[in-house]
C-alpha cells in the first residue's frame, strides 16, 4: 500500500523541504505552482504530492 502527503510550502524553500521528506522515505511524485496575489503581497507556492510505501 502507498500512503500519500500533499503539502504546500515557498518555493524559496521547496528544495529543503523535499529533503526532509525524503531522509523520511518520502518520493515527490507530483508538483504544482500555485501562485497567489494581493494587495500588499506577491507569493509562488508550489504543492508537492509526496507518497511513500506504508
Amino acid at each position: 500500500m502507498i500512503e500519500y502527503k500533499v503539502v504546500t510550502v515557498p518555493v524559496k524553500i521547496a528544495e529543503e523541504i523535499m529533503n526532509e521528506y525524503a531522509a523520511e522515505g518520502w518520493q515527490v511524485v507530483a508538483t504544482t505552482s500555485s501562485s497567489v496575489q494581493g494587495f500588499t503581497v506577491n507569493s509562488s507556492t508550489l504543492i508537492i504530492t509526496f507518497g511513500r510505501k506504508k
